[in-house]
């Protein structure tokens, strides 16, 4: 169950990337393995880079009442783009609306889904140990 819980999160970021090299000029993927391949390297930076980054921002992020964690999310955008041969960032400007339109598209999936849950959208939280819940 978690397996296929992981690959769904993989094919849906893949459909955000390739909404938004539809939207956002200066954002390409020259293939659909590129999309796949970035998608990928984009879900392993954010679960080991962006955790890092959050927390070295974390005071600037609370100056600007979180803005700040956009820009984190776009530098990740463009990290993948320089990791991933065909998937292509023209500037850091570019990387910053792509990451506000993947926000965006990741709102309005969460308000779908809870729609279509008809309300009943919940964390799941894994108990690891006694007591103790990730």
């Amino acid at each position: 169950m978690m397996l296929s819980g992981i690959f769904l999160i993989w094919l849906i970021t893949a459909l955000g990337l390739w909404l938004v090299t539809l939207i956002v000029p200066g954002i390409r993927a020259r293939s659909p393995g590129g999309l796949l391949w970035a998608a990928l390297v984009l879900g392993f930076v954010n679960a080991f880079i962006r955790p890092l980054l959050w927390m070295l921002t974390l005071p600037l992020t609370v100056l600007t009442f979180g803005l700040f964690a956009l820009v984190v999310n776009a530098f990740t955008l463009w990290l993948t783009a320089e990791l991933v041969e065909g998937f292509e960032i023209d500037s850091f400007g570019s990387a910053l609306l792509g990451a506000l339109v993947m926000a965006l598209l990741g709102a309005a999936g969460f308000a779908l889904l809870h729609w279509i849950m008809m309300g009943e959208v919940r964390w799941l939280l894994y108990q690891s140990g006694p007591g103790i819940y990730i």
